[in-house]
């Protein structure tokens, strides 16, 4: 984007809080060793494997209480009290809880490469809280911030072929912190610069355009009479599992000059030849100037990121009050954030496992799914409870969404796929589907499903 526009904005938005003496800074805590060095020794560091481990699969086989299992057939309200055993439950010296549990398969995790079980990403976390505890525990701004953080920020930074990162404490708070950002840049005139308190402000409007329609975007875009553009979109659907036409929407940056901020918590690391996202499967990152993540889906830990230029970063630094007014992340799991980017890089057999299974699902069924979410409408809430308490009954766990969450007859299944399924896993899951759900061969994927119970 040319230097006349989004980037004079910001220039004159970080001019405006350094003339107020408010422009903020992070400065990490060093810790003198890290649990995996740098880059090039990071090669000796990292044991990886070329194939699915019996600890992958512990990031998809779980259990639940009876007790659980049969509340949640009957559709009884829970407040998680039957998971904890009395004392008269505990057998013996090892502690260990004598209540029957029920193994499952499960189809509704966002642990999209089984990161979360890995070895490696164990032994981060670890070293780091073995040497470290949990970390300074403060905001970024204090003392939250460590010599692990900006490894992490480095090499996130790097993945999505950005300038820079900052790292916040969830993918929500890091939609806030730069929302926040952006209006506060949108408010700003580059009218009397030098008068500060004399700004004209510009009021912020807020248009939606229609789901995926870049002609609907196009209009809107150009009947708007704001100079300050922003089009906000997520990269990978969360709902219906499409993805955002992101050829499209390049284009239309190029026509309109418009910033283009993608949240692309569902397509990191899964999608992309080296795992960079989304916009790197359809070949425009250097067309998308902010992008959105988070650490709590295929990193399999916890926590969410800006990956963005270095003006924007100390402008949200400075001014994201989801991210001033936060604890910073602990040391631990930033370790182990660390390590599962660099696996996954690694490992590039996960994101092929991961898209096997989604050719897989496809060819037995017939449906022409695009991504690893599936989404599957039956129709009201009541049928969909039933298709998921039959799912229940045949050993996976898959819930059903329904209101506020769907419109009231948009209710579905919502199955995710991971690199930790198998083939078997999916001819079983498919096989439990067609019993409650009939599958037309025509039609979008996530309308063809009609209710049998």
């Amino acid at each position: 984007m040319e230097m006349s526009s989004w980037d004079e904005w910001v220039e004159l938005a970080l001019s405006k809080l350094e003339s107020m003496k408010v422009l903020r800074s992070l400065r990490p805590i060093h810790y003198s060793s890290y649990p995996f060095e740098i880059k090039p020794k990071i090669d000796h560091a990292f044991k990886v494997f070329d194939d699915i481990r019996q600890w992958d699969r512990a990031s998809v086989e779980i259990e639940i209480a009876e007790s659980t299992f049969n509340r949640w057939l009957q559709d009884v309200p829970s407040s998680g009290d039957d998971l904890t055993c009395d004392n008269a439950d505990v057998e013996g010296e090892s502690g260990s809880c004598s209540k029957q549990l029920r193994k499952l398969l499960l189809f509704s995790g966002n642990d999209y490469l089984g990161l979360s079980t890995h070895p490696m990403v164990a032994k981060a976390a670890t070293k780091a809280v073995q040497e470290h505890g949990m970390g300074p525990r403060g905001s970024a701004l204090i003392c939250g911030y460590t010599t692990y953080h900006r490894l992490l920020e480095s090499c996130l930074a790097e993945s999505k072929n950005k300038e820079d990162c900052l790292l916040c404490p969830t993918g929500f708070s890091a939609n806030m912190a730069f929302m926040t950002v952006v209006g506060y840049v949108g408010s700003l005139s580059d009218i009397n610069k030098t008068h500060l308190k004399e700004e004209k402000q510009e009021i912020v409007q807020v248009f939606i355009y229609r789901h995926c329609d870049m002609a609907h975007l196009n209009v809107l875009l150009s009947n708007c009479m704001m100079k300050k553009k922003v089009v906000v979109t997520d990269s990978l659907f969360s709902m219906d599992g499409d993805f955002a036409p992101m050829v499209q929407l390049s284009k239309l940056r190029k026509k309109h000059n418009f910033l283009l901020v993608v949240d692309d918590a569902h397509g990191t690391l899964v999608c992309g030849k080296s795992g960079g996202g989304v916009p790197e499967e359809f070949g425009c990152s250097d067309d998308v100037d902010i992008c959105i993540g988070t650490l709590s889906k295929a990193v399999g830990c916890h926590g969410g990121f800006i990956a963005c230029s270095k003006k924007w970063k100390q402008l949200i630094q400075s001014r994201g009050r989801a991210f001033i007014f936060s604890t910073s992340t602990p040391v631990p799991m930033i370790a182990a954030a660390h390590a599962a980017v660099v696996v996954a890089k690694k490992e590039t057999w996960r994101r092929k496992a991961i898209w096997n299974r989604v050719q897989d699902f496809r060819s037995l069924t017939g449906i022409p799914i695009t991504s690893h979410i599936i989404s599957l409408i039956v129709g009201t809430e009541h049928q969909a409870l039933q298709a998921s308490r039959h799912m229940l009954k045949c050993g996976f766990h898959i819930t059903a969404i329904r209101p506020p969450t769907v419109p009231p007859n948009l209710c579905r299944l919502r199955i995710t796929l991971s690199a930790a399924h198998t083939r078997n896993d999916i001819r079983k899951l498919t096989s439990a589907l067609s019993q409650c759900i009939s599958l037309r061969e025509s039609g979008y994927f996530y309308t063809n499903a009609t209710p049998k119970l």
